[in-house]
């Protein structure tokens, strides 16, 4: 098959289809069909999978002209499920791009002999060291940069030290991450209520906290290492403290303690009316443990002879909210936030439905407004640039041009301009018309969210709208009766299945998260707020009931049931695979969700395939998706559904000799037991003690290095049980010979070329045999070896093989290189062997 092979996939220009076997070119028509697709118009790169798993016909932008070609959409080919996965890569900010494209082009193009210059110049460059690294533009563009060069045309061209970087490199996006808490707060200290306050952006020095049962005083110390004011009381470890008013109260974890209900409402009282605008509480919810104890009252006495009331996360709000006269806002499984000031309710709100990361993509996908036209006006912009450029990402951020009240340079602009509205048309010259208009429709769906789950949640409607909403609402839908209006019709769409999964196709197709068979989305919360109104609002509709969905890291919307997941991993963002911890499984229709937590009495299943559940703007994305592609190769597992369970994976894995190192797929580096299956049918006793030499000596003949245990495993897998499948069971009569060993045998042996020494090392700690792999003499009884040896030619990846006889055992070894070389030893009539090679079958 002509074309690029990586792995188990080849990669070729459209151009080298005709050239393709008569079964690959048919199952090509098939896909287009399928997929209503035409070549060079809709793809112009396939994707083989040559072990029939599927393909994938792939656009790249610009082809032949681009140096590395940036792919815009691809279509996932099952023709056996009559499935197409389409994707597209239009708005990524990382897309993938392709590297030696002249590989998938025919040796004859007359554009062969540049491609392969600029390859080769890469290569010079040590761009290529890394393989899988470089696999999307952020990190591409990085690492050109890096080595001191840029890109112009099809040539790499050195940065003097007097040149600037091209504007349009890549920008790291941690530099323009909004701060959405006190960078120098130590989050993992503090307690959960504490942590949401954090994440949200209450603990930055400017509210004071009063902690209302601060218990140890934790938190407390904690706050004020972070320059926060605070203060607390608690009735056993702080009685003294006196019980004062603050702009944020917490009431942690402490009536879920208070066994008479009476007194237990009057702590929540208490609590509220020291509140100037925030009231957080938290209590204890029903979970698996909620059982253990002997019943008293409305909750148990626990062995350590202390009360706990476990709550359902409904029966908590509802007794905060009855018990307030007002609604509280649930923002965690068991934590409310209870606003006494509207306009920050609003402000918090609106906030957990703006999208933020929307408006990081588009600033980055310009990180600076574009050239003028005029040098007349390039001079003046960049006279202003300190003034243009916030303005700009404030625009950005409204969805809409600021209002003067609105801008915080307005002297400076209105000096420099002659007006503020002369300042917003000038700026509105220098930048790109279309993404403003990206920002404005994200701001609305933003508002459409808000409202609909304002109706979701049957929250009162304020008396008077918060200032800057009412500045949105006339800007985007003119009145606030439009904008209710708009809102509820979206509302009533989410109880629509075919609705929501259209919107889930769609949404999978734009690179956000997984449809799997049962028309199931799963994705990454940090992914939500690209989602279209419809799933953002379906979403939201489960922070009513559940809290905030940052602290979970998966979700799955079950677009036929109205239902959601929500799981939390250990360290998702790290973890090759991530352990479950948490998963919750929210019914909209009735209002309910259940709670499941592992760990000690239910073991944390492991995430497989986690690649596709982000995309390739997530961190460590490109080592992931290629560990994920190394499990699928290898065969082993069953990744479908939940995959295996943990001990079984990694039982598999050690079995087989592979495993995981961070985010690579590594040969072992263990030992293992002599009498641990070898293979199918040997164990490495057996070939490491079958020689008449070691037998006779009782020479242990154990291998020291863990790369000679994995060769001879890998002969076993390749080679020896395939002869055993076909012919039977064989006779081993020389395995694995040590250095040690190998002193004892004296005649026809070579050690630097047999194999037979496997990865052992020699005094010098280099290879005894350069050639590493692994090899056995073995014979099988009553069978033509001559047969044996054409078999294993014509049937097997086998290295060397050596062939004395027919009757006689046969070499035969497996190893890197791959040489499938068969040699005839033939003895003369002096008896000396001379090796013959024979032609082998490919």
């Amino acid at each position: 098959m002509l074309g690029k092979k990586v792995v188990n996939n080849v990669y070729w220009h459209i151009s080298l289809t005709s050239a393709q076997t008569d079964e690959v070119q048919e199952a090509i028509a098939k896909a287009e069909q399928l997929a209503d697709v035409q070549a060079d118009i809709d793809y112009n790169v396939i994707k083989y999978d040559i072990k029939g798993q599927g393909f994938s016909l792939l656009y790249y932008q610009d082809f032949f002209n681009t140096p590395f070609p940036i792919l815009e959409k691809s279509y996932r080919i099952y023709l056996e499920k009559q499935r197409v996965e389409k994707r597209s890569y239009e708005a990524s900010l990382n897309p993938p791009i392709l590297h030696r494209k002249e590989l998938l082009l025919s040796e004859h193009h007359p554009r062969i002999s540049e491609y392969r210059e600029l390859t080769a110049t890469a290569e010079q460059l040590g761009l290529f060291d890394n393989p899988i690294a470089i696999g999307f533009k952020q990190a591409w563009q990085t690492l050109i940069t890096e080595k001191g060069f840029q890109l112009i045309g099809h040539q790499f061209v050195p940065i003097g030290n007097l040149e600037s970087i091209d504007e349009q490199a890549f920008e790291p996006p941690q530099s323009k991450t909004i701060a959405r808490h006190l960078t120098a707060l130590t989050r993992n200290n503090l307690s959960a209520p504490m942590q949401c306050l954090a994440r949200h952006g209450f603990l930055d020095g400017n509210l004071s906290v009063f902690d209302y049962g601060c218990g140890k005083g934790d938190d407390i110390r904690n706050l004020s290492a972070n320059a926060i004011p605070v203060s607390g009381w608690d009735p056993h470890y702080a009685p003294e403290q006196p019980k004062q008013a603050a702009d944020i109260v917490n009431l942690g974890f402490v009536i879920n303690v208070i066994e008479d209900y009476r007194e237990r409402l009057d702590a929540l009282l208490g609590a509220y009316e020291l509140t100037q605008q925030i009231l957080v509480v938290s209590a204890m919810l029903f979970n698996q443990n909620a059982l253990k104890g002997q019943a008293f009252n409305d909750g148990v006495i626990t062995q350590r002879n202390t009360f706990q009331k476990y709550f359902t996360q409904t029966e908590l709000k509802e007794f905060i909210s009855e018990g307030l006269e007002t609604d509280a806002i649930p923002v965690a499984p068991g934590i409310f936030f209870i606003f006494k000031d509207q306009d920050a309710e609003q402000r918090f709100l609106l906030n957990r439905q703006r999208s933020h990361h929307n408006i990081l993509r588009l600033s980055q996908r310009r990180s600076t407004p574009a050239q003028p036209k005029l040098s007349r006006n390039e001079k003046k912009y960049q006279a202003y640039q300190h003034l243009l450029d916030p303005l700009w990402q404030q625009t950005l951020e409204l969805g809409r041009l600021p209002e003067k009240n609105e801008i915080a340079e307005l002297i400076e602009l209105t000096q420099g301009f002659g007006s503020v509205n002369k300042a917003l048309r000038f700026m509105l010259d220098q930048v790109d018309d279309t993404l403003l208009e990206q920002a404005r429709q994200s701001r609305i769906d933003d508002l459409l969210t808000y409202f609909a789950l304002q109706t979701f949640s049957k929250r009162k409607p304020y008396k008077h709208l918060e200032i800057s909403l009412q500045k949105d609402i006339k800007a985007f839908f003119g009145d606030y009766k439009n904008a209710t209006e708009t809102a509820q019709s979206v509302l009533f769409q989410i109880g629509h299945a075919e609705l929501i999964s259209s919107a889930c196709q769609k949404a999978t197709e734009q690179g956000l998260g997984y449809l799997d068979e049962n028309e199931a989305l799963h994705l990454h919360t940090s992914l939500v707020e690209q989602l279209p109104a419809l799933l953002r609002i379906y979403i939201g509709c489960a922070t009513v009931l559940y809290g905030d969905i940052e602290q979970t890291d998966l979700i799955k919307i079950h677009s036929q049931s109205g239902k959601l997941s929500l799981m939390r991993y250990d360290d998702f963002q790290n973890q090759p695979l991530p352990r479950l911890l948490e998963r919750v499984k929210i019914n909209l229709r009735e209002q309910t969700f259940d709670l499941y937590q592992y760990g000690e009495e239910f073991e944390p299943t492991y995430l497989y395939l986690k690649a596709r559940y982000i995309n390739e703007e997530f961190p460590h994305y490109a080592e992931q998706l290629n560990l994920d592609e190394q499990l699928q190769a290898l065969g082993l597992f069953d990744l479908s559904g939940y995959g295996p369970k943990p001990e079984d994976f990694r039982q598999t894995l050690t079995d087989n000799r592979w495993e995981i190192d961070g985010f690579e797929l590594v040969r072992s580096r263990s030992i293992p037991e002599l009498d641990n299956p070898c293979g199918h049918y040997l164990t490495y006793r057996q070939l490491i003690e079958c020689g008449e030499t070691q037998q006779s000596s009782g020479l242990p003949n154990c291998p020291k290095q863990p790369e000679s245990y994995t060769a001879l495993y890998d002969l076993a897998i390749n080679v020896l049980d395939p002869v055993i499948d076909y012919f039977g069971m064989i006779r081993l009569t020389y395995g694995f010979c040590s250095h040690d060993l190998g002193k004892l045998i004296k005649k026809r042996v070579a050690p630097k070329l047999d194999q037979h020494a496997a990865h052992e090392l020699n005094t010098r700690k280099n290879p005894i045999c350069p050639r590493l792999g692994a090899a056995v003499d073995f014979i099988v009884e009553d069978e033509n070896m001559r047969e044996v040896a054409d078999w294993i030619t014509k049937n097997t990846p086998f290295d060397r093989l050596y062939f004395y006889g027919e009757n006689r055992p046969i070499h035969v070894s497996y190893g890197p290189e791959q040489k499938r070389e068969y040699v005839d030893l033939i003895v003369t009539d002096t008896g000396r062997q001379v090796p013959k090679k024979r032609r082998t079958p490919h």
